[in-house]
């Protein structure tokens, strides 16, 4: 009986890349899914690395090309993603990739949504604003890529407390546990479980 075809994962990454690298790891050995390529808007992103580490195709585009051509789509397409995983992407994703395929990109963003989210709020800035605010918690959202940022439907929120001496460095390494943590299971599941992609 010939093994059914693994499930295809595309990650697209601007930073460093530790979710990546968590996917990556993740699902290196994984029966039924696979990552299958990295894509990514900045030739310094370490993520690119952590992509090749593993021997997964790096794929590195420009602005350009992200949103006055159909040079990125493509590239995907022939990947053949069942699902697409922003992990630390900073770009508006284009209504070409959203058309192509609906319900099927993800982002995980370091706060709980709908506070805390918008242009400009990523990485650190996000942290200070939650501490700056006094908020009492914060945590993670994984919610589905739409026309705006941060305002897709949510999939998961999971939370950690906000004490009261954090600084935004502290708060974010609680966050970034549970974004490591949650991140891999949630990509998992949606796959495996035909009814909630």
């Amino acid at each position: 009986m010939e093994r059914p075809e693994k499930k295809n994962i595309v990650i697209f990454a601007s930073g460093s890349g530790s979710n990546a690298q968590r996917l990556l790891e993740h699902f290196e050995h994984h029966p039924q899914i696979r990552v299958a390529a990295l894509f990514s808007n900045n030739p310094k992103a370490y993520a690119l690395k952590r992509a090749e580490t593993y021997h997964v195709p790096a794929l590195l585009f420009s602005r350009d090309e992200f949103y006055h051509s159909g040079k990125v789509l493509e590239q995907v397409k022939a990947f053949n993603p069942d699902l697409i995983v922003l992990a630390g992407f900073l770009w508006l994703v284009p209504q070409n990739l959203l058309h192509a395929f609906p319900n099927k990109i993800i982002n995980i963003h370091p706060a709980l949504l709908p506070k805390y989210g918008g242009k400009g709020m990523h990485g650190i800035n996000v942290h200070a604003a939650v501490v700056q605010a006094g908020e009492e918690q914060s945590g993670i959202t994984i919610h589905r890529v739409n026309e705006e940022y941060d305002k897709g439907e949510f999939i998961l929120q999971e939370y950690c407390p906000v004490l009261p001496a954090d600084t935004p460095e502290e708060l974010a390494a609680r966050v970034l546990q549970l974004e490591h943590k949650h991140l891999p299971l949630v990509v998992e599941q949606l796959l495996l479980e035909k009814d909630k992609l």
